[in-house]
């Protein structure tokens, strides 16, 4: 399925500290004026995404890993993640909501940090 291959470019670029080869995986499959949120950013583009990521790994030093398989249905994709530390703990772990377009890429992103808070 092709769309799990975007979820995997996506999750690979989340690895790559070089710029140029992040942004060949980016344009596999994120949109070119796509949106990503999170709770601390808002990027629009995927020129200013790749550098956004390049930030975020140059300052944590870690990577991010996709610890879930993608779960579709529809153009929205959701699966989980954590930001690994160079020494190997985990920084914070997430949830990503996905929009596809026309073409498999993303288009926008949601992506919410740790879980929802259970009712009380």
């Amino acid at each position: 399925m092709e769309w799990q291959k975007t979820i995997a470019d996506y999750g690979a670029s989340w690895q790559e500290t070089d710029p140029e080869k992040r942004l060949v995986l980016l344009t596999k499959c994120f949109a070119e004026n796509g949106r990503y949120v999170d709770p601390t950013a808002e990027v629009n583009g995927r020129v200013n995404l790749c550098d956004h990521i390049g930030e975020v790994l140059q300052s944590s030093g870690g990577r991010v890993e996709l610890t879930s398989e993608p779960s579709n249905h529809h153009d929205v994709v959701h699966f989980t993640w954590h930001m690994v530390s160079p020494e190997g703990s985990i920084v914070v772990s997430g949830h990503d909501f996905v929009r596809l377009d026309a073409g498999g890429k993303i288009s926008d992103l949601a992506g919410f940090f740790g879980d929802p808070a259970p009712l009380n």
